[in-house]
């Protein structure tokens, strides 16, 4: 029994010992984290239940020209219900008023938010939704409502925002514009105004700090920002809306007429270089068109007949021949090195001049002129593209220009056929925007400038940063031979193969241009025409370039000629500018006085000079007329509608009394 005992005790005692042991342990555990790690876990506790969050600055507005807006940041609200912040006798006073108010606002029964309200509370909800994606007007209003217009600790209202990116003018240059898609919070698109001009458009984010609440949710902590955010700048873009307009549409009703691949357009102002309108459209699979590439600065491929310009401006300004020269087109096919060069006219053009072959787009012609000339030196021809700028990028301020490319007779890839080949726009490559800054050289007198998107960044009122023009070459060619290519590019126009567009209404002048892509790969992804024009207008004195390019039109439909494909849409863009602008001529009887005019106007007058005592009768009268009597008798008013008056808040004899207030309901 004595030796139980004693065992006992020693197993008590050895319990004891441990739980001794285990109190000394957690006594010294408790001593560390509060004295020696105390900081560092305080820190920790705070950083995950308090937060600082970005509060995203608006982005700058981007406008047109002509002040349309044509990208905008719409701020979004959330609210949401803190239910447990809120005093018992506080929710009880304000449920019934709040959930009448936010009946008003949000579309749903007064007797819904307070059942929903009161749950609410009932399970202390402390992130109940109000509603979401609500407009500035929507906020305001909520915001002030009874309860919420406590603030966030007393009324408990939580309050969210964030912006979101929108084109009012909807698809229409979207690309050129550009927007920002994201993906696992990057950017995964970076090109058009937006990304090029984001240092100014975007701004700086604010702070906001909030508190880690129940199921992972988190609230601000007071209804104040940490940093408030500081919105971007604005910027005046080139573009016209109203010219905008106009080559969108006429582009992608050619593109549906051809059942093309994809097509794209830009007009720019000859002497300043800003681009007034850019259109890129490619082919949906449900044969829909909508923007997609930025073709017209991104695609650069083999541009045919269009290249042979610059062939045309060596030749004349080397002296080597005058457009006056004659050729033999030897019956529309010449041969090099036992490559054919043929000419689209079957039979060819007999024996014609360089200008005249330049008209009509001779290939055998272009050719022959250009080697002949250079074909002992034909470093001499390529070191003219290479002045001209053909053979480098334009340094366009939007992402993703494409790569020009001119063979160099120092190349391992130049051969014998590179010469003839690039005389008629083969073996090289240029994009359409490149092409245009070309052909923009020779309507502006040979001053090439830089293609520009952006006139101005401001602030408000305030100029920020002015964009001047950018001249690339003072002077592409000699002043003789920029009249004879203007003689020549307006011929191509009047009797050429552009005759089609010509109307006696505008003058115009240009090139077509059919291009083989991807010829003698038919293997891989098979060869198509490229359809394209290019040219200024008026003709005499330009004030616009404009090029059109049209990729894979269906030929079992029409044809893929440049001036069939491409050339109806540069004439509608300068028939719609110029034919279809207001008038300016003088408007014949303009005195001659219209009856029911001069009757409204008697009974108006009429009432005017009566010394009113009392309210008129204003129904059927004019809301301009209407405000006016009323100005005159020292009343006050308010209108609602547009039109004539339909209602009047004052009926007709009551006595006037100056400054009461009038309210007209307009039909």
């Amino acid at each position: 029994m004595g030796v139980d005992d004693k065992n006992i005790s020693y197993r008590i005692y050895l319990v004891a010992a441990f739980i001794f042991v285990i109190a000394v342990a957690i006594t010294i555990k408790l001593t560390n984290i509060q004295w020696v790690e105390g900081d560092y876990y305080r820190k920790l506790a705070k950083e995950r239940t308090v937060r600082n969050f970005v509060i995203p600055a608006n982005k700058g507005n981007i406008y047109s020209a002509d002040g349309s807006l044509l990208a905008t940041s719409i701020p979004n609200y959330e609210i949401r219900f803190d239910a447990v912040a809120p005093k018992t006798e506080v929710f009880e006073k304000n449920v019934k008023s709040l959930s009448d108010s936010l009946a008003t606002v949000l579309g749903k029964t007064s007797s819904y938010f307070e059942n929903e309200l009161r749950k609410a509370r009932a399970n202390k909800n402390r992130y109940y939704l109000i509603g979401r994606k609500l407009g500035y007007t929507s906020y305001f209003k909520i915001k002030g409502f009874p309860l919420f217009n406590l603030g966030a600790y007393k009324g408990g209202i939580i309050i969210e925002q964030e912006t979101v990116r929108e084109h009012p003018i909807g698809k229409i240059a979207e690309r050129t514009v550009g927007y920002e898609r994201t993906h696992n919070g990057q950017s995964v698109d970076g090109k058009g105004i937006e990304w090029a001009f984001r240092k100014y458009l975007n701004g700086k984010d604010g702070k906001i700090l909030k508190q880690k609440i129940a199921k992972g949710q988190w609230k601000p902590i007071r209804d104040v920002n940490e940093v408030d955010p500081q919105d971007g700048y604005d910027v005046i873009s080139t573009i016209d809306v109203y010219i905008q307009d106009i080559a969108h549409h006429a582009l992608l009703k050619q593109l549906e007429s051809y059942e093309a691949d994809h097509g794209s357009v830009v007009v720019m102002e000859t002497k300043t270089g800003h681009i007034k309108a850019i259109s890129n459209l490619g082919r949906a699979n449900d044969g829909t068109y909508y923007e997609t590439t930025n073709y017209a600065v991104a695609e650069s491929h083999e541009p045919g007949s269009t290249y042979k310009l610059a062939g045309l401006m060596a030749l004349l300004d080397d002296k080597k021949v005058d457009t006056s020269a004659i050729y033999d087109s030897k019956n529309g096919v010449i041969t090099y090195f036992g490559k054919k060069v043929e000419d689209s006219h079957e039979g060819g053009y007999g024996k014609i001049s360089l200008a005249r072959g330049f008209e009509v787009s001779s290939n055998t012609i272009l050719v022959q002129a250009v080697y002949n000339a250079y074909k002992e030196n034909p470093s001499q021809f390529v070191n003219h593209l290479n002045n001209y700028g053909l053979n480098k990028t334009l340094g366009l301020s939007i992402k993703g220009e494409g790569i020009p490319y001119v063979p160099q007779p120092t190349d391992r890839s130049w051969s014998k056929i590179s010469l003839p080949w690039m005389a008629f726009g083969y073996g090289v490559h240029i994009t359409p925007m490149q092409t245009l800054a070309f052909y923009n050289a020779v309507a502006n007198d040979g001053e090439m400038v830089k293609p520009q998107f952006v006139s101005e960044i401001k602030e408000w009122n305030r100029t920020i940063k002015k964009y001047e023009k950018e001249v690339l070459n003072p002077k592409i060619c000699s002043k003789e031979t920029i009249v004879k290519l203007k003689a020549v590019l307006a011929n191509v126009v009047k009797k050429g193969t552009g005759s089609k567009l010509f109307s006696k209404d505008f003058s115009m002048a240009g090139k077509t241009g059919t291009a083989q892509v991807n010829y003698g790969k038919a293997g891989r992804t098979g060869m198509y025409y490229a359809s394209s024009f290019v040219g200024y207008f008026p003709a005499d004195n330009p004030k616009y370039s404009c090029i059109v390019v049209v990729h894979k039109p269906n030929t079992a439909l029409n044809n893929y000629y440049g001036a069939d494909v491409a050339g109806p849409v540069f004439k509608r863009i300068a028939q719609k500018i110029f034919t279809d602008a207001p008038s300016t001529n003088t408007i014949k009887n303009l005195d001659r006085k219209i009856d029911k005019q001069e009757q409204s106007y008697e009974a108006y007058y009429s009432k005017v000079q009566k010394k009113q005592k009392v309210v008129p009768n204003l129904k059927g009268m004019s809301g301009m007329d209407a405000v006016a009597l009323l100005g005159n008798l020292g009343m006050k008013v308010k209108v609602v509608g547009v039109g004539k008056v339909k209602k009047q808040s004052l009926q007709a004899g009551e006595n006037v009394v100056k400054n009461a207030t009038i309210l007209l309901e307009l039909s």
